[in-house]
């Protein structure tokens, strides 16, 4: 009796761990999306920071004065990015099939991810030219 549960039993045990470990097509869409809009608002938290850089970048006194110039428009580059990028975006319709979804939000996926270098790029380097220069950076962190 015991083989026989256990025969029967075999098929069933064989595919719950496949079944336990797939999502839907439509719940890797979701996923997607969600992926690509967390990076969005991530880097959205960073806009504050773009401008108070702007501003101190400014102030930069003397021989700093071009790499300061420079370092602004790095940060304008960054921002016109993410602005560019948020214009473009377009969320697919439900109707519009999983696949060419799924494939949608890996390219914004990558777009964004690069918006999101250029961000990474631009803030480091006009704090560390702040910090060279004297320019309090208290208020940018």
């Amino acid at each position: 009796m015991k083989k026989l549960c256990l025969l029967l039993l075999l098929p069933l045990l064989t595919g719950l761990p496949a079944c336990l470990s797939l999502q839907s097509d439509e719940q890797k869409a979701e996923a997607a999306e969600k992926a690509v809009l967390a990076k969005h608002d991530e880097l959205m938290a960073q806009m504050d920071q773009l401008t108070i850089l702007r501003q101190q970048l400014q102030k930069t006194p003397g021989p700093d004065t071009v790499a300061a110039g420079r370092q602004r428009r790095a940060l304008l580059a960054s921002d016109a990015a993410m602005m560019d990028w948020m214009h473009r975006y377009r969320k697919p319709a439900d109707t519009v099939a999983v696949a060419r979804r799924l494939i949608y939000f890996a390219t914004q996926q990558k777009k964004i991810d690069s918006v999101a270098g250029l961000f990474r790029t631009s803030i480091d380097s006009a704090r560390l030219l702040v910090q060279t220069a004297g320019t309090p950076t208290s208020s940018a962190q």
